[in-house]
């Protein structure tokens, strides 16, 4: 089986996971996403490019790097705040912060950050590179599990993802691919062979509210969905619960119904609620998270949707 050593670009590859498909995997993310949800837990996988992130808890000061980052700065983004105490002792630290309206995102400061307070969010990888990565934990799946590519949306890096697909499938891995749907149908018909569960984002039936909250019309994912499943593909649907924003009980019965309409290619129905383990990583971005007074959906609502999911002779769960 042939494929390319093509490059792409990723920010995260995370072992022991235990959400993203069966068994224990590893998950590789991939940057840039065509859909920019209001709730997204992971902004740093939104754009393609590089993103410059600040973690103020590990700055060891200036006195210590002797203003690394802020000599490293030629657009003068990046000032010394008011001194704060150690969280070590009684000493008190100067540490910086960066004006994102002057910062031309250069990175340079990144480069010379000791303890990484700033660092860069991305990297690039080859496909074989990947691949020597994630085969170290081929360990953990002797009892079930394998590769997870996610994003982002992968299938917005179609060529490594296809070719990274196509290089573990020949080396016998289980793979799952967690989409939003959002791609050409070609590409979807080629990477079938070698996607052993595609794990399917339906983020709201209503085009109209779904680009509001999403961005992007869903025609062309539930079309793709359709065609997935009429062309031998497994599908795992997921489905985030956003309370306020697409919980509207006729929109949820209208997704049911589609899903059903896409027959024994759905193995499992997933609802996953909203949840703001992601809200801090927007700060670290400089990035305002707009969600901000949104709160998790009760575990007794929750119940609610899976009964309501079961009544429709699904395979359903609270995830």
């Amino acid at each position: 089986m042939l494929y390319e050593n093509v490059t792409g670009r990723v920010y995260d590859i995370q072992g022991y996971s235990v959400h993203d498909g069966p068994g224990i995997r590893t998950t590789i993310y991939t940057k840039g996403c065509p859909l920019k949800c209001l709730w997204c837990h992971s902004p740093e996988s939104q754009e393609f490019g590089f993103n410059l992130g600040h973690l103020p808890v590990k700055c060891c000061g200036i006195d210590v790097c002797e203003s690394a980052c802020i000599k490293a700065c030629s657009q003068n983004a990046i000032t010394i705040n008011e001194p704060v105490k150690s969280l070590s002792d009684d000493t008190m630290i100067r540490k910086v912060t960066i004006d994102r309206e002057k910062c031309s995102n250069c990175l340079k400061c990144a480069e010379v950050c000791i303890p990484k307070s700033i660092y860069v969010s991305g990297y690039d990888i080859t496909v074989d590179e990947a691949f020597e990565r994630l085969e170290k934990d081929k360990v953990f799946f002797k009892k079930g599990g394998g590769i997870t590519i996610s994003g982002g949306e992968p299938m917005a890096q179609f060529e490594f993802t296809f070719n990274l697909a196509k290089r573990l499938k020949e080396n016998g891995y289980h793979i799952c691919l967690d989409t939003t749907g959002f791609s050409k149908k070609e590409n979807y018909e080629k990477i079938i062979p070698f996607i052993d569960l595609f794990l399917y984002d339906i983020k709201d039936f209503d085009p109209v509210i779904h680009k509001k909250l999403t961005g992007v019309d869903n025609k062309l994912i539930l079309e793709n969905a359709q065609f997935i499943a009429r062309n031998g593909g497994a599908l795992q649907i997921r489905m985030p619960i956003i309370p306020g924003l697409n919980d509207k009980e006729k929109d949820l019965r209208a997704a049911a119904e589609f899903i059903v309409g896409l027959g024994d290619a759905v193995k499992l129905v997933q609802l996953l609620p909203y949840h703001a383990t992601g809200r801090s990583k927007y700060s670290l971005l400089g990035w305002k998270y707009r969600l901000q007074k949104l709160e998790a959906p009760s575990d007794e609502y929750m119940n609610g949707l899976l009964e309501l999911f079961k009544t429709y002779n699904l395979q359903v769960q609270v995830h």
